[in-house]
């Protein structure tokens, strides 16, 4: 074996040795510094693998049981809190949001759907004025701000990817509805019933087998600024309206807020088991965590375009269910168009396909420059299906 692939821990099903493989070649080819991978099928765990090192300096390794802030890879279990909630029939997808939230019906919002919310069609992609981190911070001053100012487009007609925004609207629904923020709802209803290593933020005593994240290449301040002079200002304000990277989720801070868009953090057992739940047509571990009927409605396609924020990175027309991605003429989630999940901002994934009957978790610490598609995680999935 070559000196620059770890030893590699865990167990793999000789059936699926081709994710293994590839994820040898990750750490060999594709720069991984930490991570791992886990793949369920009809709800057994059949792959769960991790190596290489936990931080930046490779002082320590890492473990069976290291976490790490899985950036938008959380929008699958924020989405999964609403979704228990329509199944109960306490939150109606057809209904305003203003009926839940009242508030939230200023400005030109007073038609806009829940089922807006989960599909990143409210145009509410960002806040029009400046939001800093610390204001990212305040659950009550962020959500205020959503719910006073006026979407980028009209509501229900397109997609925009809502990076960090997503997670404050659909989490003050679940709060408004539920009396419980996202990250303890999904505590009460999911991870701790199932016993899933998975936490929205991260409680202060967990924070010594946090993997630390590692920093893409950074563009220079001028490219940076060619690039977001290219974008739309409704792109803008989703990805730079706060800007938040490696450094700012390795923070205390960070980790202490409830972000449920983006500071998830969890083991890739723990991935693969929420997205399992999906997979399983609502039912995981021998527990029913939704109705089948629910679960398919997770990935009722919203319409494809060309999405307003992320648009031009991808070479066909995206589509967004009820809270995730459809897999869709790109291949995201495999060759099924209708497997459908969610990646994290520098190359983290969950995946879902019910046909197949696999879930897929992926994290790592070393991010790579893109929000979606990051070339490890594509090497993971193909190795997956190429083992079916």
């Amino acid at each position: 074996m070559s000196e620059h692939v770890p030893q590699i821990h865990g167990h793999c099903d000789p059936r699926f040795a081709a994710v293994r493989a590839a994820f040898e070649e990750n750490f060999r080819d594709r720069g991984e510094l930490g991570a791992a991978v886990s793949v369920t099928v009809d709800g057994a765990v059949v792959a769960d693998l991790w190596g290489g090192r936990a931080d930046a300096a490779g002082t320590r390794a890492w473990q069976r049981d290291t976490v790490v802030n899985v950036w938008s890879t959380t929008k699958g279990p924020t989405a999964l809190c609403a979704h228990i909630l329509a199944d109960r029939e306490l939150l109606d997808l057809d209904a305003p949001v203003a009926v839940y939230w009242p508030e939230f019906g200023a400005a030109g919002k007073e038609r806009v759907l829940v089922r807006h919310l989960l599909s990143h069609r409210a145009g509410l992609a960002g806040l029009r004025e400046p939001h800093s981190l610390d204001q990212l911070y305040d659950w009550e001053l962020t959500t205020a701000r959503l719910a006073a100012t006026e979407p980028w487009w009209e509501p229900g007609t397109r997609s925009g990817y809502h990076a960090l925004t997503y997670g404050f609207l659909v989490g003050e629904l679940v709060r408004r509805v539920s009396g419980l923020l996202p990250g303890a709802f999904l505590e009460r209803e999911v991870t701790g019933p199932l016993g899933v290593d998975f936490t929205i933020g991260l409680p202060e005593k967990e924070a010594g087998r946090a993997a630390e994240l590692v920093h893409p290449p950074v563009a220079s301040s001028s490219e940076q600024a060619a690039i977001l002079s290219q974008l739309a200002p409704a792109a803008v304000a989703a990805l730079a309206n706060p800007a938040a990277g490696a450094s700012e989720a390795n923070s205390s801070r960070w980790r202490a807020a409830e972000i449920p868009a983006a500071n998830g953090h969890g083991t890739a057992r723990a991935v693969a088991a929420l997205y399992g739940i999906f997979a399983g047509r609502g039912a995981h571990g021998g527990r029913r965590i939704l109705s089948p009927e629910a679960a398919e409605r997770v990935r009722e396609g919203q319409g494809a375009c060309r999405d307003l924020v992320l648009g031009a990175g991808f070479a066909h027309e995206t589509e967004i269910g009820l809270g995730l991605w459809l897999s869709g003429p790109n291949g995201s989630y495999g060759p099924n168009p209708r497997a459908f999940g969610h990646d994290g901002f520098g190359g983290s994934c969950g995946l879902a396909d019910p046909e197949a009957g696999v879930s897929l978790g992926y994290v790592m610490n070393r991010m790579g420059p893109n929000i979606a598609d990051d070339p490890r995680k594509t090497a993971l999935v193909d190795a997956l299906y190429s083992a079916l």
